[in-house]
């Protein structure tokens, strides 16, 4: 079972292991969690979606691929993406060493609300658990 004792209580998460962070402009940063990066094994390249890209919630828009497998990131909300990551081009690795700072691609929500009802750290903490058993 994953040791989830540091996951941010600050950032939402989604059932397909992205998290969220709402910054204070009003986008949202999204990444990898630490368990999703754990399952997948050493970052060797990140797919990013396109500024502009308009996207729908729970729609594949990126490619995360490590030595072991590739694992589609899905958009959290519908919105737009306002940038991406150009560093993991370069080193990938950065999602392995820190997933929670190593953001891939940021969104202007178009609600707000919708990141509100994504899950908190408790409840995502509670899927992990039950994925483990």
């Amino acid at each position: 079972m994953s040791n989830l004792d540091n996951l941010p209580g600050n950032l939402k998460y989604t059932t397909s292991h992205e998290w969220i962070n709402k910054e204070t402009d009003g986008t949202i940063a999204i990444g990898i969690t630490q368990h999703a990066q754990e399952l997948l094994g050493d970052m060797v390249f990140v797919e990013s979606p396109a500024v502009g890209r308009q996207l729908k919630a729970k729609e594949e828009c990126a490619v995360a691929e490590s030595v072991k497998a590739a694992a589609d990131i899905y958009a959290p909300v519908t919105g737009v993406v306002v940038a991406i990551n150009s560093e993991l081009g370069d080193t990938p690795e950065k999602i392995n060493t820190d997933p929670y700072s190593a953001w891939i691609f940021k969104m202007k929500p178009d609600n707000a609300a919708d990141v509100d009802a994504l899950m908190d750290a408790a409840a995502y903490q509670t899927l992990v658990d039950s994925e483990a058993h």
